[in-house]
């Protein structure tokens, strides 16, 4: 009789009796050796990977008797947004509410940025320009283009002021409130090096703060300087990440900010540590609701303007944030997967890099195989820009259907007239994050 090999795997009836730690499970256990291991913390992309309570858990009522639909054919549902009412001469005015959130050239490569302003212009909406400037194709390819204005103040120049539709000062982000931006140096190359005046190859850290404010009274102050230089003009947006939300968005209003942007927890980034991404801020389902309680505690709802992102993935997502009181939302992490990120044809590429299509998250690293978030020339000039732009509009114009589908649905005229009572919780959970009432119920957790 033949020996049994002992160095074979333990088959599962051997492992009978034993269980997993809900604890130290293998991801955990993983990472404890990969720290000890390397002393260093874990720098990645992507977004925040933990079950978080999300639009999912929110289902919509739709018509019935009590309230008719719209007939798909012969009956409007409009969809068009104005950003910058509040204060600026010349508000933005977008034929869908699906925005394209910052994303930076050098986080992203030239041609993810050209995709990216040729897809928001084809549907009709703006795009935004991320840390670090912007770049001569950006601006020529993106009809409405947003200008970041964040605390590194790489790449910042008055004259970028003048010639965009709207300046978007950056006081948090959602995957990483608290924290600055990260750019490592495998993705310095010299144009951005140029662009940011940085040295190539060398790590950046953008600060965490702006080094002009000591206080919420300073972004008064800044925003009144962004006025004069741009003659009043454009309109002013801040955004922040979902942390102490409703006391942030009334500081913003009394700052004198035409927009917010608020970003919540789910929000992707370039480059950020694990643990941020993970363990800081609250998810965009609560800070949504903080935020628009806030903003109606001040009679200030709809006369600013509020954008949401941190996890918008699908029309329902959209129509659920306008229904709880959003006026627009905005994409990041969606946006670079309508490109191509994390597509299936890649899997060989994938594969060599020990990973999987959708499984792939080192944006930070600049090995890109689809040529996205990397400065590498022989791995962006796979990028068609135009290609990838055709592949985003189609995507954004599903968006904007699939909106004005749940609206019709719902007996609405405009996407904007979705509203809270429209919306039902799954969950104990969602209903007292939303602040909506749990199915079959009028309760909503938290209110008499």
């Amino acid at each position: 009789m033949s020996r049994p090999d002992d160095t074979a795997p333990p088959s599962l009836d051997s492992l009978w009796g034993q269980r997993e730690s809900q604890t130290f499970d293998r991801h955990t256990i993983h990472e404890i050796h990969r720290a000890a291991r390397e002393g260093l913390y874990r720098i990645r992309g992507f977004g925040a990977k933990r079950p978080l309570p999300h639009f999912d858990d929110l289902v919509f009522l739709g018509a019935s008797i009590s309230r008719y639909p719209l007939e798909g054919y012969r009956e409007k549902c409009d969809t068009t947004v104005t950003l910058g009412t509040r204060f600026a001469k010349t508000p933005i005015t977008l034929r869908t509410p699906i925005t394209i959130a910052g994303m930076s050239f050098g986080a992203l490569s030239g041609p993810a940025k050209e995709a990216l302003g040729r897809g928001a212009n084809a549907v009709g909406t703006s795009t935004t320009s991320g840390d670090g400037g912007i770049t001569d194709e950006e601006r020529t390819y993106s009809k409405t283009l947003v200008y970041q204005l964040l605390p590194s103040r790489y790449g910042m120049n008055p004259k970028h002021l003048r010639s965009v539709d709207a300046i978007e000062i950056v006081v948090g982000q959602g995957a990483k409130p608290g924290g600055g931006g990260m750019l490592l140096g495998q993705k310095i190359s010299d144009r951005v090096a140029q662009m940011r005046t940085l040295p190539k190859g060398i790590d950046q850290r953008s600060a965490c703060r702006h080094p002009d404010w000591t206080g919420p009274d300073d972004l008064a102050i800044k925003i009144q300087e962004i006025r004069e230089i741009t003659d009043w003009e454009k309109p002013i947006y801040v955004k922040i990440g979902a942390t102490r939300t409703y006391y942030d968005v009334m500081l913003c209003v009394k700052a004198g900010a035409d927009v917010i942007v608020l970003d919540g927890m789910q929000g992707g980034t370039g480059a950020t540590q694990d643990v941020f991404i993970e363990h800081v801020g609250i998810p965009t389902l609560p800070a949504l609701r903080q935020a628009v309680e806030a903003l109606q505690e001040l009679d200030m709802h709809r006369k600013v303007q509020l954008i949401v992102s941190g996890g918008i993935r699908t029309g329902a997502d959209v129509a659920k944030a306008l229904a709880m009181g959003a006026d627009a939302v905005a994409i990041g992490t969606a946006a670079l997967i309508a490109l191509g990120d994390n597509h299936p044809s890649l899997a060989d590429a994938y594969q060599r890099m020990g990973t999987v299509p959708g499984l792939f998250e080192d944006w930070q690293a600049g090995n890109d195989p689809a040529g996205i978030t990397t400065q590498d020339p022989d791995q962006y000039s796979r990028l068609d820009p135009e290609v990838a732009g055709h592949r985003l509009a189609n995507y954004l114009r599903v968006l904007t259907l699939e909106t004005q589908t749940l609206a019709r649905a719902c007996g609405k005229s405009h996407v904007h007239n979705l509203e809270p009572e429209d919306l039902r919780a799954l969950t104990v959970e969602a209903a007292a994050m939303a602040g909506v009432p749990l199915a079959g119920t009028d309760w909503i957790p938290g209110r008499s």
